[in-house]
């Protein structure tokens, strides 16, 4: 009887200190599914700073930081949660954890451009759960701008560099060519009305090779929107794509 009573008096503390920890990730997660992620952080920490084990506290501040855009302390707080995921009892659990928290490390490697780090995350997703599709699209995609990065290519930032280039370049050619149309304008103008007889008769318009130049070059603009626009789009959806699933 004595041993039994030493034995919950030794638990009590650590079933207060568990208690204490998964009210602060509840409320961490009320708060991060209203988008409220700066409230979600405070929570998170809270219950790290109760157990500083738990892989699910650490997981969901990791997400909460990445929503934040502050990858370095994400990948910080999802490299800890990956090591206390084996501490996990549930095996089901464990195993989902693993996966998700696997991808969301290679997210947040991609994000910080270490696509070496992202190749070898998404590879671990992967063996956790080959079906994943979005995690295969994601490996190749970081394998492929690892490759260019070790080319000396510079993988995306090359890219920018050469919009930049043809941006300047299109810039040019159109100062150039509404520089020459006001010189064109202006010498209409200093011309005087010849034949006022024909002026007024109905006729076609011919369009002059700087304005074709011009419409040429306002359609390109339309389609570089556009391609930024699908850029854009397809950003958001990698982003939306992380594992959100909060424990």
């Amino acid at each position: 009887m004595k041993k039994f009573l030493i034995l919950i008096t030794l638990l009590l503390p650590v079933l207060a200190m568990a208690q204490t920890e998964s009210r602060s990730v509840r409320k961490g997660n009320r708060a991060f599914r209203r988008e409220k992620f700066s409230d979600a952080d405070i929570e998170y920490r809270r219950g790290l700073n109760v157990d500083t084990t738990s892989a699910r506290a650490a997981y969901n501040l990791a997400n909460a930081l990445y929503r934040e855009q502050s990858y370095d302390e994400a990948a910080k707080y999802m490299d800890q949660a990956r090591r206390h995921i084996p501490e996990i009892l549930h095996p089901k659990l464990q195993q989902e954890m693993a996966h998700h928290s696997a991808y969301n490390a290679g997210d947040i490697a991609l994000q910080k451009k270490d696509y070496q780090k992202a190749v070898q995350a998404f590879m671990e997703a992967l063996v956790v759960n080959p079906d994943d599709m979005d995690a295969k699209e994601n490996y190749l995609y970081a394998r492929k701008m690892l490759q260019n990065q070790q080319q000396g290519g510079g993988g995306e930032n090359q890219n920018q560099d050469q919009q930049q280039n043809q941006d300047q370049q299109q810039n040019q050619d159109q100062q150039q060519n509404q520089d020459q149309q006001d010189n064109q304008d202006k010498q209409d103008q200093d011309k005087p009305d010849q034949n006022q007889e024909q002026q007024q008769q109905p006729q076609e318009q011919e369009i002059s090779p700087q304005q074709a130049q011009q419409m040429l070059q306002a359609i390109q603009a339309k389609e570089k929107d556009t391609q930024d626009k699908v850029k854009k789009e397809k950003a958001a959806a990698l982003r939306s794509r992380q594992k959100e699933k909060n424990w």
